[in-house]
Protein backbone atom coordinates (compact mmCIF):
# COMPACT_ATOMS: atom_id res chain seq x y z
CA UNK A 1 0.00 0.00 0.00
CA UNK A 2 1.54 3.79 -0.74
CA UNK A 3 1.86 6.02 2.17
CA UNK A 4 -0.33 8.72 1.46
CA UNK A 5 2.36 11.38 2.75
CA UNK A 6 5.17 12.12 5.34
CA UNK A 7 6.15 15.51 6.29
CA UNK A 8 9.56 16.87 7.00
CA UNK A 9 11.78 20.27 7.18
CA UNK A 10 15.35 21.26 6.55
CA UNK A 11 18.08 23.67 6.86
CA UNK A 12 18.78 25.59 3.56
CA UNK A 13 21.42 28.45 4.61
CA UNK A 14 19.48 30.64 7.17
CA UNK A 15 16.03 28.88 6.83
CA UNK A 16 13.75 25.91 6.71
CA UNK A 17 11.78 24.69 3.67
CA UNK A 18 9.19 22.09 4.34
CA UNK A 19 8.51 19.29 2.27
CA UNK A 20 6.40 16.08 2.07
CA UNK A 21 7.00 12.71 0.78
CA UNK A 22 4.29 10.04 -0.93
CA UNK A 23 5.10 6.83 -2.30
CA UNK A 24 7.41 4.28 -0.05
CA UNK A 25 9.78 3.71 -2.61
CA UNK A 26 11.10 3.62 -5.99
CA UNK A 27 12.60 6.17 -8.40
CA UNK A 28 12.91 9.37 -6.85
CA UNK A 29 10.66 12.52 -8.10
CA UNK A 30 10.74 16.14 -7.18
CA UNK A 31 7.57 18.44 -8.14
CA UNK A 32 7.76 21.79 -7.80
CA UNK A 33 4.57 23.89 -7.19
CA UNK A 34 3.38 27.06 -9.18
CA UNK A 35 3.72 30.84 -7.70
CA UNK A 36 2.90 31.55 -4.42
CA UNK A 37 1.10 28.09 -4.45
CA UNK A 38 2.47 25.36 -2.20
CA UNK A 39 3.10 21.59 -2.36
CA UNK A 40 -0.68 20.96 -1.83
CA UNK A 41 -1.12 21.54 -5.78
CA UNK A 42 0.59 18.64 -6.72
CA UNK A 43 -0.37 16.54 -4.34
CA UNK A 44 -3.06 14.31 -6.83
CA UNK A 45 0.06 14.15 -9.53
CA UNK A 46 1.69 12.70 -6.93
CA UNK A 47 0.13 10.23 -5.73
CA UNK A 48 -0.68 8.97 -9.57
CA UNK A 49 3.09 9.49 -10.31
CA UNK A 50 3.42 7.08 -7.04
CA UNK A 51 1.02 4.04 -8.35
CA UNK A 52 4.07 3.75 -11.15
CA UNK A 53 6.79 3.06 -8.66
CA UNK A 54 7.99 7.00 -8.06
CA UNK A 55 8.53 8.24 -4.93
CA UNK A 56 7.43 12.16 -4.88
CA UNK A 57 8.62 14.85 -2.95
CA UNK A 58 6.91 17.99 -3.46
CA UNK A 59 8.93 21.08 -2.00
CA UNK A 60 7.55 24.26 -0.74
CA UNK A 61 9.93 26.74 -1.81
CA UNK A 62 11.45 29.53 0.07
CA UNK A 63 8.93 31.82 0.94
CA UNK A 64 6.30 29.33 -0.30
CA UNK A 65 3.40 27.14 1.76
CA UNK A 66 5.16 25.69 5.13
CA UNK A 67 8.93 26.99 4.31
CA UNK A 68 10.19 30.35 5.96
CA UNK A 69 9.54 33.32 4.56
CA UNK A 70 11.37 35.80 4.28
CA UNK A 71 10.46 39.50 2.52
CA UNK A 72 13.64 40.00 0.93
CA UNK A 73 13.45 39.71 -2.96
CA UNK A 74 17.24 39.22 -3.07
CA UNK A 75 16.66 35.33 -1.18
CA UNK A 76 13.76 34.50 -4.02
CA UNK A 77 15.38 34.31 -7.02
CA UNK A 78 14.26 31.34 -9.66
CA UNK A 79 18.17 30.54 -9.94
CA UNK A 80 18.25 30.48 -5.83
CA UNK A 81 14.95 28.08 -5.86
CA UNK A 82 16.90 25.30 -8.14
CA UNK A 83 19.42 25.55 -5.53
CA UNK A 84 17.16 24.57 -2.72
CA UNK A 85 15.73 21.73 -4.95
CA UNK A 86 19.25 20.21 -5.15
CA UNK A 87 19.92 20.44 -1.22
CA UNK A 88 16.41 19.02 -0.99
CA UNK A 89 18.41 15.72 -2.91
CA UNK A 90 21.27 16.34 -0.84
CA UNK A 91 19.13 16.33 2.58
CA UNK A 92 17.26 12.62 1.25
CA UNK A 93 20.02 11.58 -0.35
CA UNK A 94 19.12 11.25 -3.24
CA UNK A 95 21.66 11.32 -6.20
CA UNK A 96 19.30 11.46 -9.12
CA UNK A 97 15.87 12.59 -9.54
CA UNK A 98 12.72 12.93 -12.19
CA UNK A 99 12.65 16.85 -11.29
CA UNK A 100 9.22 18.41 -12.71
CA UNK A 101 6.91 21.26 -11.73
CA UNK A 102 4.19 24.04 -12.90
CA UNK A 103 4.96 27.40 -13.63
CA UNK A 104 7.18 29.36 -11.92
CA UNK A 105 8.03 24.80 -10.64
CA UNK A 106 8.55 24.15 -14.34
CA UNK A 107 11.15 26.95 -15.05
CA UNK A 108 13.06 26.09 -11.60
CA UNK A 109 12.99 22.29 -12.82
CA UNK A 110 14.63 23.62 -16.21
CA UNK A 111 17.41 25.80 -13.79
CA UNK A 112 18.02 22.43 -11.74
CA UNK A 113 18.97 20.67 -15.00
CA UNK A 114 21.03 23.67 -16.32
CA UNK A 115 23.14 23.54 -13.22
CA UNK A 116 23.11 19.82 -12.24
CA UNK A 117 22.30 18.15 -15.25
CA UNK A 118 23.93 14.60 -13.49
CA UNK A 119 21.57 15.07 -11.03
CA UNK A 120 18.17 14.69 -13.35
CA UNK A 121 17.23 11.20 -14.71
CA UNK A 122 13.97 13.45 -16.65
CA UNK A 123 11.84 16.32 -16.58
CA UNK A 124 8.60 17.04 -16.43
CA UNK A 125 7.55 20.64 -17.74
CA UNK A 126 4.32 22.06 -17.36
CA UNK A 127 3.22 25.40 -18.44
CA UNK A 128 6.62 26.95 -18.82
CA UNK A 129 7.28 30.82 -18.31
CA UNK A 130 9.96 31.54 -21.02
CA UNK A 131 11.11 34.06 -23.74
CA UNK A 132 7.52 34.48 -25.33
CA UNK A 133 5.63 34.30 -21.78
CA UNK A 134 7.78 37.28 -19.41
CA UNK A 135 6.50 40.56 -21.43
CA UNK A 136 2.81 39.66 -20.06
CA UNK A 137 4.31 38.23 -16.98
CA UNK A 138 5.89 41.78 -16.33
CA UNK A 139 2.43 43.51 -17.24
CA UNK A 140 0.42 41.56 -15.36
CA UNK A 141 3.04 41.60 -12.00
CA UNK A 142 4.08 44.61 -11.85
CA UNK A 143 0.91 46.07 -11.06
CA UNK A 144 -0.18 43.32 -8.90
CA UNK A 145 2.77 44.18 -6.79
CA UNK A 146 2.23 47.87 -6.74
CA UNK A 147 -0.93 46.81 -5.68
CA UNK A 148 -0.49 44.75 -3.02
CA UNK A 149 2.63 47.24 -1.82
CA UNK A 150 0.69 50.43 -1.73
CA UNK A 151 -2.84 48.76 -0.60
CA UNK A 152 -1.45 46.45 2.04
CA UNK A 153 -3.94 48.59 4.52
CA UNK A 154 -6.75 46.23 2.53
CA UNK A 155 -4.52 43.49 1.45
CA UNK A 156 -3.71 41.84 5.10
CA UNK A 157 -7.19 41.59 6.19
CA UNK A 158 -8.43 40.23 3.45
CA UNK A 159 -5.73 37.98 3.92
CA UNK A 160 -6.13 37.16 7.58
CA UNK A 161 -9.54 36.34 6.83
CA UNK A 162 -9.16 34.10 3.98
CA UNK A 163 -6.63 32.65 6.66
CA UNK A 164 -9.78 31.52 8.94
CA UNK A 165 -11.39 29.96 6.17
CA UNK A 166 -11.56 26.05 6.30
CA UNK A 167 -9.55 24.42 4.21
CA UNK A 168 -11.54 21.71 1.63
CA UNK A 169 -11.02 18.19 0.85
CA UNK A 170 -9.34 19.27 -2.82
CA UNK A 171 -5.81 20.15 -2.50
CA UNK A 172 -6.26 22.30 -5.66
CA UNK A 173 -8.43 24.52 -4.13
CA UNK A 174 -6.82 24.39 -0.79
CA UNK A 175 -3.69 25.79 -2.22
CA UNK A 176 -5.07 29.05 -3.82
CA UNK A 177 -6.68 29.48 -0.53
CA UNK A 178 -3.29 29.32 1.21
CA UNK A 179 -2.20 31.58 -1.41
CA UNK A 180 -4.65 34.21 -0.67
CA UNK A 181 -4.02 34.02 2.92
CA UNK A 182 -0.32 35.16 2.55
CA UNK A 183 1.01 38.65 4.27
CA UNK A 184 1.25 41.61 1.58
CA UNK A 185 5.09 41.73 2.04
CA UNK A 186 5.88 38.21 1.31
CA UNK A 187 3.59 38.66 -2.02
CA UNK A 188 5.23 41.64 -2.87
CA UNK A 189 8.96 39.90 -2.24
CA UNK A 190 8.00 36.90 -3.88
CA UNK A 191 7.06 38.85 -6.75
CA UNK A 192 9.84 40.93 -7.22
CA UNK A 193 12.52 38.52 -6.85
CA UNK A 194 11.24 36.70 -9.72
CA UNK A 195 11.05 39.88 -12.07
CA UNK A 196 14.85 40.77 -10.66
CA UNK A 197 16.39 37.42 -11.07
CA UNK A 198 17.22 35.09 -14.24
CA UNK A 199 14.26 33.27 -15.27
CA UNK A 200 15.19 30.23 -17.54
CA UNK A 201 18.56 29.13 -19.02
CA UNK A 202 19.27 30.43 -22.27
CA UNK A 203 18.44 28.66 -25.42
CA UNK A 204 21.99 27.77 -25.96
CA UNK A 205 22.26 25.98 -22.61
CA UNK A 206 18.41 24.10 -23.13
CA UNK A 207 19.88 22.20 -26.04
CA UNK A 208 22.76 20.74 -24.17
CA UNK A 209 20.10 18.71 -21.67
CA UNK A 210 19.78 15.22 -23.10
CA UNK A 211 17.48 14.07 -20.24
CA UNK A 212 14.32 12.52 -21.61
CA UNK A 213 11.71 15.61 -20.53
CA UNK A 214 7.89 15.74 -21.15
CA UNK A 215 6.86 19.62 -21.97
CA UNK A 216 2.81 19.91 -20.97
CA UNK A 217 1.48 22.96 -23.15
CA UNK A 218 -1.69 24.01 -23.35
CA UNK A 219 -3.07 27.51 -25.89
CA UNK A 220 -5.04 30.16 -24.72
CA UNK A 221 -3.09 31.25 -21.58
CA UNK A 222 -0.51 33.89 -22.56
CA UNK A 223 1.17 33.50 -18.93
CA UNK A 224 2.56 30.33 -19.90
CA UNK A 225 2.76 30.75 -23.98
CA UNK A 226 2.09 27.41 -25.64
CA UNK A 227 4.77 28.47 -27.95
CA UNK A 228 7.23 28.54 -25.07
CA UNK A 229 6.34 24.64 -24.49
CA UNK A 230 6.39 23.93 -28.03
CA UNK A 231 9.60 25.75 -28.97
CA UNK A 232 11.47 23.91 -25.45
CA UNK A 233 10.00 20.38 -26.53
CA UNK A 234 11.88 21.45 -30.40
CA UNK A 235 15.07 22.74 -28.68
CA UNK A 236 15.74 19.59 -26.25
CA UNK A 237 17.36 16.66 -27.89
CA UNK A 238 15.11 13.95 -25.91
CA UNK A 239 11.74 16.36 -25.21
CA UNK A 240 8.20 15.90 -26.61
CA UNK A 241 5.01 17.73 -26.05
CA UNK A 242 1.75 17.15 -25.02
CA UNK A 243 -0.80 19.52 -25.34
CA UNK A 244 -3.33 19.84 -23.22
CA UNK A 245 -7.28 21.27 -23.87
CA UNK A 246 -7.33 23.26 -21.05
CA UNK A 247 -5.33 24.98 -17.93
CA UNK A 248 -6.75 22.65 -15.66
CA UNK A 249 -7.04 19.71 -17.82
CA UNK A 250 -3.77 18.05 -15.81
CA UNK A 251 -4.73 18.76 -12.51
CA UNK A 252 -8.82 18.36 -12.99
CA UNK A 253 -9.63 15.75 -15.64
CA UNK A 254 -6.66 14.11 -16.25
CA UNK A 255 -7.91 11.07 -17.55
CA UNK A 256 -6.79 11.25 -21.40
CA UNK A 257 -3.60 12.68 -20.67
CA UNK A 258 -2.16 10.04 -18.01
CA UNK A 259 -1.55 6.96 -20.95
CA UNK A 260 1.48 9.47 -22.92
CA UNK A 261 2.47 10.89 -19.15
CA UNK A 262 2.41 7.03 -18.13
CA UNK A 263 4.74 5.70 -21.11
CA UNK A 264 7.27 8.57 -20.14
CA UNK A 265 7.52 7.74 -16.92
CA UNK A 266 8.18 3.95 -17.49
CA UNK A 267 10.74 5.42 -20.07
CA UNK A 268 12.48 7.61 -16.99
CA UNK A 269 12.28 4.61 -14.55
CA UNK A 270 14.23 2.07 -17.88
CA UNK A 271 17.18 5.49 -17.49
CA UNK A 272 17.11 5.18 -13.89
CA UNK A 273 17.66 1.28 -13.93
CA UNK A 274 20.17 1.24 -16.11
CA UNK A 275 22.00 4.14 -14.12
CA UNK A 276 21.64 1.66 -11.26
CA UNK A 277 22.58 -1.66 -13.59
CA UNK A 278 25.70 -0.44 -15.55
CA UNK A 279 26.21 -4.72 -16.37
CA UNK A 280 22.69 -4.67 -18.04
CA UNK A 281 23.46 -1.39 -20.12
CA UNK A 282 27.10 -2.69 -21.10
CA UNK A 283 25.39 -6.64 -22.31
CA UNK A 284 22.71 -4.78 -24.20
CA UNK A 285 24.87 -2.86 -25.94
Amino acid sequence: MTKVFEKGRFRFGDYELAYEIHGNSGVSCVLLHGLLLDSLVNRDLAKRFATQGYRVILLDLLGHGESDKPTDPRELRVDFFAEQTLALLDHLGIEKALIGGVSLGAITALQVAAKAPERCLGLFIEMPVMEWSTMFAALLLVPVITLVDYGSFVVRPFARLVRRIPRPNIDLVASFLNAASAEPEVITAVLHGILVGPVVPPAARRRQLTMPTLVVGHRGDRLHAHRDAAELAREMPNARLLETRWIGELRVTPDRLWPKIRAFLNEVSAVAGSAENPQTRTAAN
